[in-house]
């Protein structure tokens, strides 16, 4: 058992496949389910799920954690964050955005709502429509930001894109306040996905 924890990649195998015979159990041993519509929006939401928590949570690692205690960092051990840490951080930060934002499109359109959504409801009565819809923009908004703000600017700071210094420092003070913007708007972007889904 020591062996499995102590490998990520052996951990995480390891969880899809007690995943995916949780749900062969939930399958066999429960009243069953069919591959249709409702199985594939079933999927999209696991997936939606996921890999939102790992970008907000990510998001939160950067805000509540990585920035506020760069400054107690001596200097000759801050490369260690912005050459190893970070970039690992920012691949899996913009990605889980992107898959994020797919993935509840992917569920809207699925389950008939997406134009509601996306039009915030207007002309359909409003409420749920216009919770999701929020919601749904707000983590578009998000996202954006994540790929056209802050990764190109993180470039630049981290020196994976050559720049002058103070271009760089420029460049950190964009990220970290893109960074900080959507942490602005995640508790907003959450209750209206979870409104959505428990207040209509």
């Amino acid at each position: 058992m020591g062996n499995l924890l102590q490998s990520l990649s052996k951990t995480v195998h390891a969880s899809v496949v007690l995943t995916i015979l949780l749900f062969l159990g939930l399958h066999f041993f429960g009243d069953g389910f069919a591959f249709d519509t409702i199985f594939w929006s079933w999927l999209a939401r696991f997936t939606h799920v996921i890999v939102a928590i790992m970008w907000v949570g990510l998001l939160w690692y950067l805000n509540f954690v990585q920035i506020p205690n760069m400054p107690k960092i001596p200097d000759e051990q801050k490369p260690a964050i912005s050459k190893v840490i970070a970039p690992a951080v920012l691949f899996y930060f913009r990605w889980a955005a992107a898959i994020t934002v797919l993935s509840g499109l992917v569920l809207a359109w699925l389950n008939g709502y997406a134009h509601q959504a996306m039009t915030l409801g207007i002309g359909s009565g409003y409420g749920k429509s216009t919770a999701i819809g929020i919601g749904m923009w707000l983590g578009i908004i998000m996202a954006y930001n994540v790929w056209f703000v802050i990764w190109p600017n993180q470039k630049k700071a981290l020196g994976m894109v050559e720049c002058q210094p103070e271009e760089k420092a420029k460049s950190a003070r964009t990220a970290m306040l893109f960074s900080r913007t959507n942490t602005l708007l995640s508790l907003p972007m959450l209750l209206s996905m979870v409104a959505a889904q428990n207040l209509y």
